[in-house]
């Protein structure tokens, strides 16, 4: 083996980065193919487009078995279980839609149970976005049968789990990537929500916060382009107005009204805590019934009956009551036995594992305390100028916000379905407030607790990547080990014995002149199928495995992750290798990134050249001087 201080020898050596590249001729390493996002986003919009039709055969299958169930009629119109005339009797249609749901989840699918979300999360976060194909078709089956007999839940969570399981279907037959997969999941079943609502913003919104857990252009391009889909879905085969119209537009709110909404978000924030905890509680009570978990959906659906011959808004969808509550003229007992009552209702449903969803109770009960909040702010505070329908809407916003977490969906939500953009400065406040005592208390919201406890860890936060933003010219050094691939087999391996410093899985070939020719493994280099006088050159065959410095260490990572090697050249335009990167530098580097975040100490310091700034009464005198004047 050759000893002088070039490339080719097999010691360590020093090497410079290339003056002589420029950002302009280079060309980045493509870590993901843009015409992907093309071929995606058509197939969201199929998605959307067929999940916009089953959103509307949805709400005519809910209308069809209301009218057959509280009415004996066979009809698609529009009606509400809370008109109907069965007296006592009809405590028993809710327990026998839940038998049916328990029966269908037994011999069907027990996915169809829970309200949607949490286990589209599920299966997202553990089973590669794969949801069984059955759920497309049993989802909204089960949860027309549960809403059409008078379960308290809305269309939405059903219509979202049906849109998810239809794109994890898609994604299953087709040759897509993991993550392709979850985007179309994830656009499915945003569709979904912005067919039934017209909500598309909110529901890309919905994608980011609950489903995807990321932001970027291969995710948002597809998913939103499903969301506007679903929006058209909706106003085609749906209303072209808002869902839930205010008739008098909202004023906007004096600094006064600002701060009693603030102070409303911290006391829904408060309820929505208890909200999540007594549903899960309940929840539990439920696993300790002696009986198969196929007749608890039964046993929900007595308690929905009994609550609803007592009251019989609380039972259905309720979008109708949502409505009502927004226009600030519903009586305050109406107001306390839908806050209260319906709650009930669809907390003692839910916790029994029936087929249903989470939203529309949740906007119905926030709404409700809202109103109430807003009545009594008025009746002590009559000069706070605290509006009834805007109260109500914020309470039903800040309840979503603090149950879920959801915060910026809470928001835009409200403003798309409502069309009042003067409730934008109040919605923030409140919507803050909640979420702000809902982080610090509750650890789990009602969308995770759920797969929490089975083991599942739910990301919290979107922050950048740190990989992303740094390239590897900012990381790498001009020291380490090339090997020249003149050198023969036996050469190389006894200078490797003798240099116990360099112990590595893979090693750098290049020419004498220091062209990159490749990298070599250490199994294939102390192989015994090779003879010992080959050069070295011969064993290489990965010439492609490289990274130029203006390359992201994020794209680094997935180089040397695809190609499974622990260090990478990083060569110049004409092929010639200017450093090392090794996986010890990027987990370095990423720890560094992680300091930034947890290390605490001023960079701003009191002390300057040996003057200590001290303070007496109004003044402040440098130590240095009162030693000079004493």
């Amino acid at each position: 083996m050759r000893n002088d201080n070039a490339l080719g020898s097999g010691i360590p050596i020093s090497i410079s980065l290339d003056p002589t590249l420029k950002r302009e001729n280079y060309q980045p390493k493509k870590t993901y193919n843009k015409r992907r996002v093309l071929t995606i986003s058509a197939l969201t919009v199929l998605i959307a487009v067929v999940v916009s039709f089953i959103a509307k055969g949805l709400v005519y299958l809910i209308y069809l078995i209301t009218n057959i169930s509280f009415y004996g009629n066979f009809s698609f119109e529009h009606s509400s279980p809370a008109n109907n005339t069965f007296g006592i009797y009809a405590i028993a249609i809710p327990a026998i839609g839940g038998l049916i749901v328990g029966l269908m989840a037994l011999y069907g699918s027990k996915a169809i149970r829970g309200h949607g979300i949490p286990e589209a999360m599920e299966q997202i976060l553990t089973n590669q976005s794969k949801i069984k194909p059955t759920i497309t078709y049993l989802k909204p089956l089960s949860s027309a049968i549960s809403i059409g007999t008078g379960g308290p839940f809305g269309a939405e969570g059903p219509i979202i789990a049906t849109g998810g399981a239809l794109g994890s279907t898609l994604g299953q037959l087709l040759k897509i990537t993991d993550n392709e997969r979850k985007i179309l999941l994830a656009a499915g079943a945003t569709a979904g929500m912005s067919a039934i609502f017209g909500s598309p913003i909110a529901a890309i919104f919905l994608a980011i916060e609950l489903l995807l857990f990321e932001f970027s252009p291969r995710s948002m391009i597809p998913v939103a382009l499903a969301c506007i889909t679903g929006a058209a879905g909706h106003h085609l085969l749906f209303e072209k107005g808002v869902v839930f119209p205010i008739i008098n537009e909202i004023p906007l709110a004096s600094s006064s009204a600002l701060g009693f909404y603030s102070g409303m978000g911290i006391v829904i924030g408060l309820l929505s805590i208890l909200v999540t905890k007594i549903v899960y509680l309940i929840e539990d009570g439920f696993e300790k019934l002696p009986i198969h978990w196929a007749w608890w959906p039964a046993i929900g659906g007595i308690a929905v009956g009994i609550v609803g011959y007592f009251e019989p808004r609380t039972l259905g969808v309720g979008y109708d009551n949502i409505t009502d509550i927004l226009s600030g003229s519903m009586p305050v007992q109406i107001l306390l036995s839908l806050c209260l009552l319906k709650f009930i209702s669809w907390a003692i449903s839910l916790g029994s594992g029936t087929s249903g969803g989470t939203l529309a109770p949740l906007l119905t009960i926030g709404g409700a305390i809202g109103a109430l909040l807003g009545s009594i702010i008025i009746y002590f505070f009559p000069a706070a100028g605290v509006n009834i329908p805007l109260a109500a809407l914020v309470g039903m916003s800040a309840m979503f916000a603090g149950a879920s977490r959801a915060f910026m969906t809470s928001i835009v939500f409200a403003l798309e379905t409502t069309g009042q953009s003067n409730a934008l400065l109040p919605l923030l406040a409140t919507c803050t407030s909640a979420y702000f005592v809902s982080y610090f208390i509750m650890e789990n919201t009602i969308m995770t607790e759920k797969i929490v406890r089975r083991g599942v860890k739910t990301p919290n936060s979107y922050e950048p990547d740190i990989l992303d933003g740094i390239t590897v010219a900012q990381v790498i050094t001009d020291h380490g080990m090339i090997i020249s691939d003149d050198n023969n087999i036996k050469e190389v391996r006894e200078w490797l014995n003798q240099e116990q410093d360099f112990k590595s899985n893979y090693f750098i070939i290049s020419s004498s002149e220091g062209e990159y020719r490749g990298i070599l493994s250490s199994s294939n280099l102390f192989s015994n199928h090779h003879s010992l006088e080959i050069p070295i050159g011969n064993l290489v065959k990965r010439n492609e495995v490289y990274i130029q410095q203006h390359d992201t260490l994020r794209a680094a990572v997935e180089t040397m992750a695809k190609e499974n090697v622990d260090v990478l050249p990083v060569i110049s335009k004409g092929a010639n290798i200017i450093g090392i990167l090794s996986y010890h530098d990027i987990i370095a580097t990423y720890k560094q990134g992680i300091e930034e975040h947890e290390k605490k100490e001023p960079h701003i310091s009191l002390k300057r050249n040996g003057l200590k700034i001290l303070l007496h009464g109004k003044r402040f005198v440098s130590a240095r001087k009162e030693k000079d004047q004493s």
